[in-house]
């Protein structure tokens, strides 16, 4: 807020895409206008020697969190 960073809404480090899973929140969050969300994902590849491919569905589906 107002270029600062107020804390960390949620954080899940063992997602699994085959479980689809709603986080509730603790407490209730208030989002003011101007106010931006980070949402990052990272994806573990370092397994594979071709190119990963992925859809627009899949990171709308991703993505879709607030």
């Amino acid at each position: 807020r107002n270029g600062e960073h107020l804390r960390i809404i949620c954080e899940d480090n063992k997602y699994d895409f085959r479980l689809q899973e709603i986080q509730d929140m603790k407490e209730i969050l208030t989002i003011k206008p101007g106010d931006e969300i980070l949402v990052e994902c990272n994806f573990q590849t370092l397994d594979r020697s071709e190119i990963t491919f992925a859809s627009l569905l899949f990171y709308l589906q991703i993505f879709h969190c607030f």
